[in-house]
């Protein structure tokens, strides 16, 4: 029995490129659910082609209620909702899955890409993993590795398929557009991207094999923000210091336990952001 997680963001979706776009709530974001449904379906149906015989899809965007259920291949569950013990990978944890995808990614904060960021659109200026750069894909494929799963395929913009290459170097990349700026992209058509999607993961599907769990690793994480109030409302968190004006970093002794924390301290510093000055 072969289990395929699906994380699926929305900001490398195809078509999508403008915040309103993912946006929930906006007119904008009605009309780009149908094209997201679009991309994690296609992965759905590769997979399940490739040999796969289980497929859960979680929600990883922002309410994480954005997929169309109704539209969602049957074949497959969907994960939807908020306040998950690990948000954007929930289920890898429970030592059942083969291979892990991450559709409808986006590079990392700091970096050029379209929609580019790390879990808030914008105040992080960058986040660091001992030393390296991280999007929110390095981040949950670290999470991923604890638990003996390996990424097996990465949809998003061109750039995010470069991105993965580093963090999943035999992962299966499809480009569903090319980045020309952080809000503009040439995009390839939804019946293009989902043939492309498909394809993608039924070759994916062979490298969904569960290996030996990472053992517990200490990772140090560095968070760099664009005002120093953000700093500050991140170091009251336990654990968490504040290393310069802008920066704070924190030892996890697990991934399993950097990602909790990592999510703590984007929420504090979401309710130390001013309307008008960030």
């Amino acid at each position: 029995m072969t289990k395929i997680l699906i994380s699926a963001d929305m900001e490398g979706a195809t078509g999508v490129t403008w915040p309103a776009d993912c946006l929930p709530g906006t007119p904008e974001w009605q009309r780009c659910r149908p094209l997201l449904t679009s991309d994690v379906n296609a992965a759905i149906a590769g997979f399940l082609a490739g040999g796969a015989d289980e497929v859960l899809v979680n929600e990883a965007h922002m309410t994480m209620r954005n997929l169309l259920l109704e539209q969602l291949d049957d074949r497959a569950q969907l994960l939807t909702g908020r306040h998950k013990d690990l948000s954007m990978v929930e289920g890898v944890q429970h030592g059942d899955v083969d291979g892990i995808a991450f559709v409808g990614y986006h590079t990392g904060a700091g970096d050029a890409g379209v929609l580019a960021h790390t879990y808030l659109g914008n105040s992080l200026t960058g986040v660091f993993v001992d030393g390296v750069r991280a999007s929110e894909g390095l981040l949950n494929s670290l999470v991923a590795a604890e638990y003996g799963t390996p990424v097996v395929l990465v949809t998003g913009d061109d750039l995010t398929c470069a991105d993965a290459r580093r963090y999943a170097p035999e992962a299966v990349g499809v480009a569903v557009k090319d980045c020309v700026s952080r809000y503009a992209a040439v995009c390839r058509t939804p019946a293009r991207t989902a043939a492309d999607i498909t394809e993608g993961a039924t070759r994916a599907a062979a490298l969904a094999v569960r290996h030996e769990p990472a053992g517990p690793t200490p990772r140090r994480i560095e968070i760099e923000f664009d005002a120093d109030q953000l700093a500050g409302a991140a170091a009251l968190v336990p654990g968490v210091e504040q290393t310069g004006e802008r920066r704070v970093a924190y030892t996890a002794p697990t991934m399993y336990e950097g990602i909790r924390c990592f999510k703590t301290v984007t929420t504090m510093v979401s309710a130390a952001v001013e309307e008008w000055y960030g």
